[in-house]
């Protein structure tokens, strides 16, 4: 990891990792999106993207967690796979959420940004259970943008390919 990297987020995969083609990695990429992941990954063709990876803040199993954990702001990352160079390029987009009567209200942020973010919100749940009469947690929930790139990290590395965040150029 060069210097620079710890900024741009740039991260290769570890020395001596043969790098396989981009459609095995494409494949990976995409096997991300189960039902129980509170994000999807999903072909990017809209967007301009190869693929794009967001969470299921609009997806109604989710929407009540999102809505519980307070989300203001969620964000969306653009993946372009470069065969050449063997990198993956990334930019992350973020929405406003505005939630009204429990349903998630999804708008292009005001502001504009372009790069790489770091979003937290988490909450936990306390209630009275009869089948246990003590008082206690119910369920937690984080959902932070870490918890979004780092299994598609981790699947780019072990591809052997490199991430590398985009904030000026082309995706």
């Amino acid at each position: 990891m060069g210097f620079f990297d710890f900024f741009t987020g740039r991260r290769a995969p570890p020395e001596g990792t043969p790098r396989l083609d981009a459609g095995s990695l494409r494949a990976a990429l995409l096997a991300l999106d189960r039902d129980g992941a509170p994000f999807r990954v999903r072909e990017g063709l809209r967007e301009g993207a190869d693929l794009v990876a967001e969470w299921r803040v609009v997806d109604a199993p989710w929407s009540d967690l999102f809505a519980q954990a307070g989300v203001k702001k969620v964000t969306q990352v653009l993946l372009r796979l470069d065969d050449l160079l063997g990198e993956v390029r990334t930019v992350d987009r973020d929405w406003e959420v505005e939630w009204r009567a429990g349903l998630p209200q999804l708008s292009w942020a005001a502001e504009s940004f372009r790069g790489q973010t770091i979003e937290l919100a988490w909450a936990t749940g306390i209630a009275f259970r009869e089948e246990d009469p003590r008082d206690g947690q119910v369920h937690e929930y984080r959902f932070q943008t870490r918890e979004l790139k780092a299994p598609l990290q981790e699947i780019v590395a072990a591809h052997g390919w490199t991430w590398r965040p985009v904030a000026f150029g082309r995706l």
